[in-house]
């Protein structure tokens, strides 16, 4: 490799010229043949996610397992004396109590979760109250408490007149939000723009004003979907104490059965009911003793079939956050060894790297406890195909520092995981929580291997994107300048990056040269992987389907990333100039055409892949 090669813009031009040449005809036969105009086709009976049931229909007409509540507004304590009583409860024997929701057994905790999140919008409900140690008003005297899920759930089940005025069910859709406000508080601008900013509503206001608002400008297909979470949301407030299913059957194959269906006199339901009235009279003690009794109980009805090691599995998987804490650890690699290579010191690079072995390790205990709750490889919807591929990428691109000595590619290796991780934990993706998969999933094995071959694809592209980021950005900083002391300590960068902790002088062509080396290592794994994923796929849609092509549009936009790449290949083979550039450019290309294969299709095509 040359200095003309590499800094020349005419090759550049001379490559992609002859590559056009070379590629356009492939792509005029593909079009033909592929990409040609399909009518939408709507997922067969089967292929979507069996339905979920935010409230179990089945216990809509049994009573409150913890007794009749108080209606009477004018007896709803404050949010102080709310949150000194949460303060003094013990809910630990009650977190890793068995429930069956949604297909599953789970525990209350995860129940407590997904309720609060389904309600309000956020992973915990948070309440305003005037600190009384704090005299004189204004924004400083505001305590904002953080409650925990497991509270709020048997909060609003055994007190909900408390939340009949506060703000409690989240509302994303701003124009929902707004135009409900609107009618709420008419003339007091403050008032609105206050609770705008919480995004959340009281149940008072959707029950009076959620027609009036809707009938103004609610029309169009955002619209109705916003009311439906928003419907959602407050049935789940309402009737979520339907979900109390908790009394393991007599055998496995039997359905449970919610607590209000056992005998009056059950050690548990004399449990349940004095939980609730020590808890509408806030007197902590008798609320903590029935909460041990209630936890002491429940597990001795039908003790053979009540679930053992798994409830303690999935308390420590809630517990530890481990996406979430992965992609902070994720991002302080990151961070620490860009630092290193910029301020040249190794000691900076080896701390960065053990930072990202961390990261790695809750990475990897998040999915494999995912899998373990889940009783099934946890791939199989957008959320957890995420977590898998970003695993799958950060591993590749750790073993490639370990192998060629490089903390280079550790940094790589931690960007793809920082990006993911956050997009997967803060963005709402679909599917956080743990569901049953799609019985077209169930029929046969074959789909385990083509998903996840095509999703370790993903992880390569995306590994292989960051690595190319970084040969662009040396390609176009021009960062060796030999004749300054800016340029003398970049270069010792260069070298920690490189892994040579002596400090030895690196050049830019070397550092480039290594880059391109890598990115086509990386990417033509991921040709060649991707290209065994479609095979496995259409091999699996024949088992499944009948037939081996659909013309899908996940298909065929599958088809066309696996294009892209094979132009990479083509331009290495065949066309003239910089070929490092040129390959760069084109996987920064290519990783946009996944993005759209990955998540625009899913979400916006209709096709056979809906569970996807």
């Amino acid at each position: 490799m040359n200095q003309r090669n590499l800094d020349s813009g005419r090759p550049f031009r001379g490559a992609i010229s002859g590559l056009l040449r070379a590629v356009l005809p492939v792509i005029f036969a593909f079009c033909v043949l592929v990409v040609r105009p399909v009518r939408a086709q709507n997922a067969p009976e089967g292929n979507a996610h069996p339905r979920t049931q935010a409230v179990n229909e089945s216990g809509l007409s049994l009573p409150n397992p913890f007794g009749e509540h108080s209606r009477d507004l004018a007896a709803v304590c404050s949010t102080e004396d709310k949150a000194a009583f949460a303060a003094t409860l013990n809910l630990e024997p009650l977190r890793d109590l068995a429930v069956f929701h949604n297909g599953r057994v789970k525990i209350l905790d995860t129940l407590a979760r997904e309720t609060v999140r389904e309600v309000t919008g956020r992973s915990q409900y948070r309440g305003d109250y005037l600190d009384p140690a704090k005299p004189g008003g204004g924004a400083k005297s505001i305590v904002t408490r953080k409650f925990d899920p497991l509270f709020t759930l048997l909060d609003m089940t055994i007190d909900p007149a408390y939340y009949a005025d506060k703000p409690l069910v989240g509302v994303d859709f701003l124009p929902l939000r707004r135009e409900l406000l609107e009618v709420a508080f008419p003339e007091d601008a403050a008032a609105r723009d206050r609770w705008l900013r919480l995004g959340r509503v009281s149940p008072r206001m959707i029950d009076q004003y959620v027609r009036v608002s809707s009938a103004r400008s609610m029309s169009d297909d955002s619209s109705r979907r916003a009311l439906g979470m928003l419907d959602e949301g407050v049935s789940l407030f309402l009737e979520g104490k339907a979900n109390f299913v908790m009394v393991a059957p007599a055998q496995s194959t039997l359905p449970w059965s919610h607590l209000s269906r056992l005998d009056p006199q059950h050690p548990v339901r004399v449990a349940a009911a004095a939980i609730g009235q020590a808890w509408r009279a806030r007197d902590s003690a008798l609320a903590n003793q029935a909460i041990a009794s209630l936890a002491s109980e429940l597990p001795k009805i039908n003790a053979e079939v009540y679930p053992a090691g798994r409830r303690t599995l999935e308390r420590l998987y809630n517990r530890s956050n481990a996406f979430e804490w992965g992609f902070w650890t994720y991002g302080l690699a990151l961070v620490t060894l860009l630092v290193a290579f910029g301020t040249a010191r190794p000691w900076l690079a080896r701390a960065g790297a053990g930072v990202l072995f961390v990261s790695l390790a809750l990475h990897a205990f998040g999915f494999v406890t995912r899998c373990l709750i889940a009783e099934r490889f946890a791939i199989q919807n957008q959320f957890e195909s995420m977590t898998g591929l970003s695993l799958f990428a950060v591993v590749v691109g750790a073993s490639i520092m370990l192998l060629r000595r490089q903390w280079l590619f550790g940094a790589a290796a931690a960007g793809v995981g920082f990006l993911v991780l956050i997009t997967a934990t803060q963005t709402n993706i679909p599917g956080q929580a743990i569901e049953r998969e799609a019985a077209i999933l169930n029929t046969s094995v074959l789909l385990k291997y083509h998903v996840t071959t095509v999703l370790s694809s993903y992880g390569l592209i995306a590994l292989g994107f960051v690595v190319s980021l970084f040969y662009l950005g040396v390609h176009y900083a021009g960062i060796l300048r030999p004749a300054s002391a800016q340029g003398a300590v970049t270069t010792a960068g260069i070298a920690v990056a490189l892994g040579d902790d002596r400090g030895q002088i690196g050049t830019r062509l070397r550092l480039l040269a290594d880059l391109d080396t890598a990115q086509m290592v990386v990417l033509q794994l991921a040709f060649w992987t991707l290209g065994v994923g479609i095979l496995l796929g259409a091999w699996w849609a024949d088992h499944s389907w009948g037939r081996w092509w659909a013309f899908d549009p996940k298909e065929t936009w599958a088809l066309i990333t696996w294009i892209v790449y094979l132009i990479v290949i083509h331009v290495r083979v065949a066309a003239p100039g910089n070929k490092g550039l040129t390959t760069a450019w084109l996987s920064v290309v290519g990783f946009g055409v996944m993005l759209w294969t990955y998540f625009g299709v899913n979400l916006l095509l209709p096709g056979l892949h809906a569970y996807a």
